[in-house]
């Protein structure tokens, strides 16, 4: 099998064994300070998302016809809706545990929209479809679920400001200095380095850690999605789906500026070979498994997108390798303890950048798209998306109304984007293609450190 690289095209099997397995542990590295730091946040299980995260890129791989080298890890756009579903939750009378399976049911139709989307792709061709997702919508909405976050951060925080503030030094420190790996991975050096310090001044307990087992199953029933069904509340399934579908909306752009930036890495031109069609495909179906499950979506990853940079070996089967390496690591509950102690501040030291970051690539995707303010229709749709989720959320929480016997709530996120999608439609004076700005179109990333 060949590898392309920027210096030409080598032999991988020249590689061997040893140095592919090394490779692989490589890119399960790089992925995995981001991919686990989303279950820590919204609550869901470790074990789950490592599982689901492995088989959804072995998934995405079989899909695409073993051609794209690339990892599916936790997406951290959803993060927003499932502290929305579950505020919304305790409004219903249930805890965290309890609302996180509705949010799941939530992703799992998000999952079904790219399957939609990936559809018309392949019916109508892309420029005709991305019209209707311009960077007037996406980036606002963006913008809104960082926003959303921030006061969860800052309450994390506040836990132990000195500990949060190491956190967050040494992210921007590996982030803006580092070299090589250091670069690609600042999230998770910053949790260890903040882990390490908390334990060492008796911050941590671990006497869960001691209690865990060693071995056993990645997830319950009672986490996953179908648990919901044995007594299900129809009125908050429905609100769930509705809070997180429009947030796929932003995923999908995102998934579509990986493949973009993965293709210019590679040499390749994987939008037209497998085919966006495919890519998407594979993207929403890992997203959709790992819903019913219990564990979050998934996404691209540009943290080994990265690797691949710096490596410059292209082989996908590399990539399978660290799927295969993290499916394994998650039949250890001893390992999901450790994550389930981490401290708070950590967390939140951690979440402030990366809630921050989110907002960010929102305003980077609408400033390398060049959306133009002087027109009136922009400045009214980003005003009344920003307005509406910010204000909903810090302000109800969620618009309640009544539909017979069934309670709806719509999070301020949901009742943005639905406003944001219904005034460009309407609107006059669309002007944005997909295509025509290569570099606007790879400013939806999620991940704080894309390697250049």
């Amino acid at each position: 099998m060949k590898t392309q690289t920027n210096s030409g095209v080598f032999d991988a099997r020249t590689l061997g064994r040893p140095k592919m397995l090394i490779l692989g542990f490589q890119h399960m590295f790089a992925m995995f300070g981001a991919t686990i730091l989303v279950p820590a946040l919204t609550g869901l299980s470790v074990s789950a998302t490592l599982l689901f995260a492995g088989l959804g890129t072995l998934l995405f791989h079989l899909l695409t016809q073993m051609k794209v080298p690339a990892f599916l890890g936790s997406s951290f756009a959803f993060i927003g809706g499932y502290a929305a579903v579950v505020a919304i939750g305790a409004e219903h009378g249930l805890d965290q545990a309890a609302s996180l399976p509705y949010a799941c049911i939530g992703v799992f139709f998000a999952g079904l929209i790219y399957l939609i989307l990936a559809a018309l792709i392949k019916i109508f061709g892309v420029k005709k479809v991305m019209r209707f997702f311009p960077p007037i919508v996406t980036g606002p909405i963006i913008i809104a679920i960082g926003l959303t976050l921030s006061g969860s951060a800052i309450a994390n925080c506040s836990a132990n400001w000195w500990i949060a503030l190491l956190a967050i030094a040494i992210i921007i420190v590996c982030n803006i200095w580092g070299k090589g790996m250091i670069k690609i991975i600042p999230i998770l050096l910053g949790v260890i380095g903040s882990y390490i310090v908390a334990a060492c001044f008796g911050l941590v307990d671990f006497q869960r850690v001691a209690d865990a087992a060693w071995v056993g199953l990645p997830f319950q029933m009672e986490d996953t999605a179908f648990h919901v069904f044995k007594n299900p509340n129809w009125g908050l399934i429905v609100t769930a789906i509705i809070t997180i579908i429009p947030i796929s909306l932003a995923t999908m752009v995102e998934h579509i500026g990986d493949m973009c930036a993965i293709s210019s890495t590679t040499g390749k031109n994987y939008l037209e070979d497998p085919g966006l069609h495919r890519t998407l495909m594979g993207d929403g179906l890992a997203t959709a498994l790992a819903s019913l499950f219990g564990a979050p979506a998934n996404t691209t990853y540009g943290e080994n997108t990265g690797v691949l940079n710096l490596t410059r070996i292209y082989d996908p089967r590399v990539i399978r390798i660290a799927a295969f390496l993290a499916i394994l690591s998650s039949f250890c509950p001893k390992f999901t303890a450790l994550i389930g102690v981490m401290p708070v501040a950590t967390i939140g030291g951690v979440s402030l950048v990366l809630y921050g970051m989110i907002a960010a690539v929102g305003v980077r995707n609408i400033v390398e798209n060049q959306v133009d303010f002087t027109a009136s229709r922009n400045v009214i749709i980003a005003a009344l998306i920003l307005v509406l989720a910010i204000g909903i959320n810090y302000g109800p929480g969620a618009i309640a109304f009544q539909i017979g016997a069934t309670k709806i709530s719509l999070s301020g996120l949901a009742v943005a984007a639905l406003v944001g999608i219904l005034l460009n439609a309407f609107l006059p004076g669309k002007d944005y293609e997909f295509g025509t700005n290569p570099k606007g179109d790879v400013s939806v990333d999620f991940e704080i450190n894309r390697v250049k």
